[in-house]
């Protein structure tokens, strides 16, 4: 053992001073750490894993090892280590920049993931004010807005063609068309804003050396899905825009599966950018658990969070086919359902359909899905706080901050749906689907062993980028050839 840690020791120096890869301490520190690690399942896959990575990751190894001189067990020499390594993924990230290179990059994604944040509560309203129709046409460059009293006139007379205006708001002034086609062309060019604001920088940070392979993809990846974000809207609105042949009464209405095929993309895209913002943030820097219970506490933390995180997205969807069919006009009550618990109404239609196109189905499941949420959270919260007592002080606090945002969410919609639906209140409770889901991700983020996981996770995460890559240009593909 203590010809390990004087090999330790010697690397761990050689990576203090930034000449890992020229020291001639480097080969017999590795050869010695090798056959302790080799005698041990666990170290030996940890050292192992630092070898395959870069110098981050053996940089991660070599600062673990620091604290192997101060145990005395082979456990807990095992924990740091896992502990420490698990920050060379994020590391990856702002491999080779300074504090200050970093905390420019964290400032500029982080204002990528607010406006992102931004325009989802935007596209709420938007939909609330009933504006999303507005614009008959879409241009990928953008489109430019009346300027003359005449130019006004034709766009009115375009909208007066569409369904919207013959069934719901025939006879409406050319002073309130306005004001829909307003919110409308702010929330497309708050998107293509997103994009001058994404790429602009991004190339200036890239000339400056500041973006490695690993963080340029990324962002490639996320330039991809903005792109495509547009056509997934566009497609959305022509539906709204088409004659329903099958109901001439009908209300004109987006569909609400592209409605909800929009709103997960956009989550995507801002988990995405909000992960990418916390790793360059954090560099890699993160505490790592310092004790084996704190490493367990965090493990067992991570497994009850996951499906909650789950569970929170598939509410916030859920709540896209509730605003898609205008469910929230309807059963306007509390706790029941006009007097039912389960409506009369809720096998109206035959099949899969049902649960998706059905007012009453649509309004009960999302109910059911927000009081599971807020159980799972009372729950996650409960075990967090009282039986992981190692558990770190940021995970705790955000255990409790999750809490009392579930809550209030739950409040909101129940508020919201009490009083039939006002815009205020109705793209706050959209806001705050995505707080939640922000919060959710800065609570993983704290326990995750990033680079670390299971053998299906790691695998998991390296197919993540490409098969999501591959998913948003066939939506994009497909989109162009749909009506």
């Amino acid at each position: 053992m203590s010809r390990t840690k004087q090999a330790i020791s010697a690397w761990l120096r050689a990576i203090t001073q930034s000449s890992w890869r020229s020291s001639t301490h480097i080969p017999s520190s590795l050869r010695v750490v090798s056959e302790y690690s080799s005698q041990n399942p666990t170290l030996w896959r940890t050292f192992t894993r630092s070898q395959k990575s870069s110098s981050t990751a053996a940089a991660c190894f070599g600062f673990a090892a620091s604290r192997l001189l101060h145990t005395t067990t082979t456990a807990a020499a095992s924990s740091s280590l896992s502990s420490a390594l698990s920050s060379a993924s994020s590391a990856l990230l702002t491999q080779g920049l300074s504090s200050g290179q970093r905390k420019a990059l964290t400032w500029w994604l982080g204002g990528c993931t607010t406006w992102v944040f931004a325009m989802v509560v935007l596209g709420g309203y938007t939909r609330l004010t009933r504006s999303g129709l507005s614009m008959t046409d879409w241009k990928f460059t953008g489109e430019r807005p009346p300027s003359t009293e005449e130019e006004w006139q034709t766009e009115f007379s375009r909208y007066k063609q569409s369904p919207e205006y013959q069934k719901v708001n025939k006879g409406m002034t050319i002073d309130d068309f306005k004001f829909i086609y307003w919110v409308e062309w702010g929330h497309r060019m708050w998107g293509r804003s997103l994009g001058l604001l994404f790429a602009l920088p991004a190339a200036y940070f890239a000339s400056r050396g500041m973006i490695n392979g690993a963080l340029g993809k990324r962002l490639g990846l996320l330039f991809l899905m903005g792109g495509t974000q547009g056509f997934v809207g566009w497609w959305m609105v022509r539906s709204g825009l088409m004659e329903n042949p099958n109901n001439h009464y009908d209300i004109p209405r987006v569909s609400p599966y592209r409605l909800a095929a929009h709103l997960t993309s956009a989550f995507a895209i801002y988990t995405t950018l909000a992960w990418t913002t916390l790793g360059v943030a954090t560099g890699g820097a993160l505490s790592p658990p310092t004790t084996t219970a704190a490493a367990a506490a965090a493990r067992k933390l991570r497994r009850a969070a996951l499906p909650l995180t789950l569970l929170i997205g598939i509410t916030a969807v859920s709540g896209a086919f509730v605003a898609g069919l205008d469910a929230g006009h309807a059963y306007n009550t509390f706790p029941t359902m006009n007097g039912e618990w389960i409506p009369s109404e809720y096998y109206k239609i035959p099949g899969w359909r049902n649960a998706f196109e059905n007012t009453a189905a649509v309004q009960l499941h999302h109910r059911l899905l927000a009081l599971s949420t807020l159980t799972a959270t009372v729950l996650t919260w409960r075990y967090g706080t009282s039986k992981l007592p190692h558990l770190s002080k940021s995970a705790k606090t955000l255990l409790h901050v999750l809490m009392a945002g579930v809550a209030g969410q739950v409040t909101l919609g129940v508020t919201t749906l009490l009083t039939y639906v006002p815009v205020e209140l109705g793209a706050a409770h959209q806001a705050g689907a995505l707080t939640l889901f922000t919060i959710m991700l800065g609570l993983l983020h704290a326990v995750h062993p990033v680079g670390g996981g299971g053998s299906g996770l790691r695998l998991l995460s390296k197919a993540a980028a490409p098969v999501t890559a591959l998913a948003t240009l066939g939506i994009g593909a497909a989109v162009t050839q749909m009506e």
